[in-house]
């Protein structure tokens, strides 16, 4: 595998930021798109611009079939056989919102939810608001002291036989995957419905939906595996969905309106009320191709060893901690840190004079930094295209911004 031929097929990697070449480590916040996946949407507005699904003419007929071709992509991506389980939505946020809506007639006051310290507000916020409407507990499981999810608080929250349980496969802050079918199967076994946000771990990780063990439904977005932004993906079990009532009204969600009545369509569609994303359904049909070419088991390899090479460089910055586990087992090249005596904008905006893009502020994830006392950190997230030539940059970069701020002061 040559990374310089994949890094090729990303043209925003060949930009130029303050007269220095793009450092691009900003992965966990959205992915570069590649020639392909542009190219997909172009193609459909260029081609066969028609709305889906309400036409008999050419042009509708072939958007329909790309748009639904990408169930079977999606199917044959996660390794499984029903389409129906496929809903499209916006993002994972909006997947998030459609779950806690649609879950919140089955919730009653004294029930529990269930959270983790370490997600991301569109896995927190929904499920804190619901528990707060209905006069709920609203439990956050915590954090060992290795940076890990607690799981005997996590247990002892499954005892209190919780309604709903909700959480990450992977932080998109400290880069960890948690052992998502261990707590599923605890998660079940005291009766809860189980959901899972896979945005992190779609993007860094090889797996089937099988492997996820008992969940009901695992979403994420498309912007996170270089498809297009505003698409999002949420998987579910066919009976679980049909337990759900719609999200939204009108449009393909609809077979038969009478006066005072409406029957619903089947699914998957019953969850995707009027005219959808299309390109962007047919460009998230085309990342799903690039990192199948690509193989998810390659990624895997080109990440772990980034996981490896970006924790041991960046120990070597004095002053500098990582938040996270320094074990490369287990965990993404995700590098939330902070540096003593700099604050975490600061630092991202002299990398920026760089060249180097990265993250700076609390990444949608308060709760989890206020857990360890701060309220941001820089965040510099890789993917398999990057380089150990790119990590050196960073180093000095940041090394430079310690000397700035050292004369500062």
């Amino acid at each position: 595998m040559d990374a310089q031929k994949i890094r090729e097929q990303f043209p925003i990697l060949r930009e130029r930021v303050n007269g220095k070449a793009l450092v691009y480590f900003d992965n966990g916040a959205t992915h570069p798109k590649p020639t392909s996946v542009v190219d997909a949407e172009v193609k459909f507005y260029h081609h066969d611009n028609a709305n889906v699904h309400r036409g008999v003419h050419a042009l509708s007929q072939r958007a329909t079939d790309s748009y639904e071709g990408v169930r079977n992509k999606l199917c044959k991506f996660f390794g499984t056989n029903n389409t129906q389980e496929y809903i499209f939505s916006s993002g994972t946020t909006a997947s998030f919102n459609l779950l806690s809506t649609t879950l919140a007639p089955r919730v009653e006051a004294g029930d529990t939810i269930v959270v983790t310290r370490m997600e991301h507000h569109a896995n927190f916020v929904p499920w804190q608001q619901l528990a707060l409407s209905k006069k709920a507990k609203f439990e956050i499981v915590e954090l060992k002291s290795d940076f890990t999810l607690d799981r005997d608080h996590f247990k002892r929250a499954m005892a209190m036989k919780p309604k709903i349980v909700s959480f990450s496969a992977m932080s998109n802050v400290l880069g960890h995957k948690n052992p998502v079918s261990e707590l599923a199967t605890l998660a079940k076994q005291a009766g809860a419905i189980v959901l899972v946000d896979g945005a992190q771990l779609v993007a860094h990780d090889e797996f089937k939906i099988s492997d996820l063990g008992l969940i009901d439904a695992f979403v994420f977005s498309a912007h996170k595996i270089s498809g297009p932004t505003g698409v999002g993906v949420m998987w579910a079990r066919e009976e679980f969905l049909k337990s759900l009532p719609p999200y939204q009204f009108g449009g393909d969600m609809i077979t038969f309106v009478e006066d005072q009545s409406t029957i619903w369509n089947e699914l998957p569609w019953k969850f995707e009320a009027g005219t959808p994303n299309i390109a962007g359904v047919i460009g998230l049909g085309a990342a799903l191709d690039f990192m199948t070419e690509i193989g998810r088991g390659n990624i895997l390899k080109l990440e772990h060893e980034l996981v490896k090479q970006g924790l041991a460089k960046l120990k070597q910055v004095k002053g500098l901690k990582i938040l996270g586990s320094e074990s490369h087992e287990g965990r993404a090249p995700i590098f939330s840190f902070i540096l003593e005596g700099v604050h975490p904008h600061d630092i991202a905006t002299l990398l920026d004079l760089e060249g180097i893009a990265v993250r700076a502020g609390h990444h949608c994830a308060q709760p989890l930094l206020r857990h360890f006392n701060q309220t941001a950190t820089t965040r510099a997230s890789l993917s398999y295209y990057n380089t150990a030539a790119e990590l050196d940059v960073l180093v000095s970069a940041i090394e430079n911004a310690k000397k700035v701020f050292s004369r500062g002061t």
